[in-house]
């Protein structure tokens, strides 16, 4: 289980370190192997050990290819999946296109997420977070779950 937020600082070349409570998980899942896509709905990335992607990866598979919303998805997820392996020194090298994606640049936020974690530029995450303590809501109805949820 993925949980907390860590600042971490990304290198020109686009390498960071896995803080040591993420890397510790990863190793034991998945032996340092990780998989990292875009996000479809925000400017970030979305970082899984690598038998997590594998199971969400079939699941996508699976959708009708003829329906748009599907092939979007297919598209933007699948397309955009690397694999990528700690370092020796518990870090991943995060290609071009990622980076641009996700506007990442040397401040970073890595947010975990239960099963996976978010990787966030940290201005971008910033503004985001801003935005939903500002209470600005989205047209989405709120799920039943989420009305019947106690904290």
């Amino acid at each position: 289980m993925f949980r907390g937020l860590h600042n971490v600082n990304m290198d020109a070349k686009g390498r960071l370190a896995i803080p040591s409570k993420y890397r510790e998980q990863l190793v034991a899942l998945s032996a340092g192997r990780l998989v990292v896509t875009v996000d479809v709905e925000d400017r970030c990335l979305l970082v899984y050990p690598a038998p997590e992607w594998e199971i969400i990866e079939k699941k996508i598979e699976a959708l009708p290819s003829f329906n748009s919303h599907s092939r979007r998805i297919q598209r933007l997820l699948i397309g955009h999946a690397t694999d990528l392996e700690l370092d020796a020194n518990g870090r991943i090298l995060l290609s071009q296109p990622l980076r641009e994606y996700a506007q990442l640049e040397k401040e970073t936020v890595l947010m975990g997420q239960g099963k996976k974690m978010e990787l966030w530029s940290k201005s971008v995450w910033e503004e985001c977070r801003d935005h939903y303590l500002n209470g600005e809501e989205s047209d989405d109805p709120v799920p039943e779950g989420l009305l019947e949820l106690s904290l």
